[in-house]
């Protein structure tokens, strides 16, 4: 009895051996599931994260800064390159020929208009003056003598013409004393052209006198000297010794050569402003005084000149400065910031919003100042342009501004 109870045992160990293996199998079946559960969940919740996140940019509307748009003022500051030249120049020649005895001036000596630069000494020219003197006195002295017998040939006419007509006198008489009184009277005539031919060349030598002293056609700077005491000079009209070159400071000339763009609202009276590089804490104003009125063929621009007044003398001859002209507009155009500018393959654009919605508008730049640009299209005064546009903003978008920045005309 007791070998038949004990035979079941053996039926409960192999169940229990069955449900551990089970058990065994189930357990990563279920972490799979679990995990394939837990990533399905993820996946799900970054879809809906993404879509909330999508739907949140479209119902977004941007905030963006602008800038509100100003007229430029009505006068365009043109810069450009120049060089100084003196208001006047003169290159002094010697007139007279002779030794130099005396020279009063030198190189950088500042004079005033006659004053003596130079005196040249010609004796020969004293003796060829004594000679013409004396010469003119023998002239003269000839022409009394003519008159003299012109008087005598019109006395003895006037006493024989009654003898001739009552038949005293034989006419052949009457047509000698004719013929002598006019002999007589071209005679005087001959001797007063000579006295005034000599008496003209008497002026000449005495202006030649007068050239011996070398004085200054103007106040100036002597920039030049090419001579000395007891230099041999010579008074020649085509090579005449160069004595001296003066040049008038006092007011200095530049010429500058502008652009046909900026030429045609330029003319006489027009503001300008000099600046030297090495004088940078001063400048010096002028006036346009002068154009040319037609333009350079090659390079199209127009000759003007500026005279600055320079009664200090700080400015000298052949300084490069640049000059500010002030050029009254002739076109409107608006100043709007760099930063408002698009470059993109519809060209230059800028952004303007109107009642809350970004509107694309093409402008002209027709000047570039760094930070700044100058348009003349496109916009119009009191537009609002966004500052620094963001790549994507498309035509119509929705955004609202930050209060404006006002820009500077």
């Amino acid at each position: 009895m007791k070998d038949n109870q004990s035979e079941p045992a053996p039926v409960r160990r192999r169940t229990g051996r069955r449900w551990k293996g089970r058990l065994a199998l189930l357990g990563p079946g279920l972490a799979l599931v679990a995990a394939l559960a837990c990533g399905a969940w993820s996946h799900y919740a970054l879809s809906r994260e993404v879509a909330d996140t999508a739907l949140q940019s479209r119902n977004l509307v941007p905030e963006v800064r602008v800038t509100t748009v100003q007229p430029s003022s009505g006068t365009e500051i043109v810069t450009l390159p120049a060089t100084t030249s003196a208001f006047s120049v003169a290159n002094v020649f010697a007139r007279a020929s002779g030794y130099i005895d005396k020279r009063e001036v030198d190189i950088g000596d500042r004079v005033k208009a006659g004053q003596l630069l130079a005196e040249i000494v010609a004796p020969e020219l004293d003796h060829q003056i004594a000679q013409a003197d004396a010469t003119l006195e023998q002239l003269r002295a000839a022409l009394q003598q003519a008159q003299a017998n012109s008087e005598l040939a019109k006395v003895t006419w006037d006493r024989d013409n009654p003898l001739v007509s009552k038949g005293w006198l034989t006419a052949q008489q009457g047509t000698i004393d004719v013929q002598t009184l006019k002999a007589q009277q071209a005679a005087v005539s001959v001797a007063q052209a000579n006295v005034v031919a000599e008496e003209a060349q008497v002026q000449v030598l005495h202006q030649q006198k007068i050239y011996q002293r070398v004085v200054a056609p103007f106040d100036g700077v002597i920039t030049q000297r090419n001579v000395d005491i007891g230099s041999l000079v010579q008074a020649d009209a085509t090579s005449g010794t160069f004595m001296f070159t003066i040049m008038q400071g006092n007011v200095i000339r530049t010429q500058v050569f502008v652009p046909q763009d900026h030429a045609f609202g330029l003319e006489p009276g027009i503001d300008a402003v000099v600046h030297v590089p090495e004088i940078p804490d001063r400048t010096f104003p002028g006036k346009v005084t002068r154009i040319a009125n037609a333009l350079q063929p090659g390079s199209r621009t127009l000759l003007t000149e500026i005279d600055i007044p320079n009664p200090d003398g700080v400015l000298t001859p052949g300084i490069y400065c640049t000059i500010d002209l002030h050029i009254p507009r002739k076109a409107p155009s608006f100043t709007i910031p760099a930063d408002a500018i698009i470059f993109n393959e519809s060209g230059v654009q800028v952004a303007v919003v109107e009642n809350g919605a970004v509107h694309l508008r093409k402008v002209a730049v027709i000047r570039d100042l760094g930070e700044e640009v100058e348009v003349n299209s496109g916009v119009k005064q009191g537009d609002r342009l966004i500052l620094n546009p963001a790549v994507d903003l498309a035509e119509g978008s929705k955004v609202t501004t930050a209060p404006a920045v006002a820009q500077v005309s």
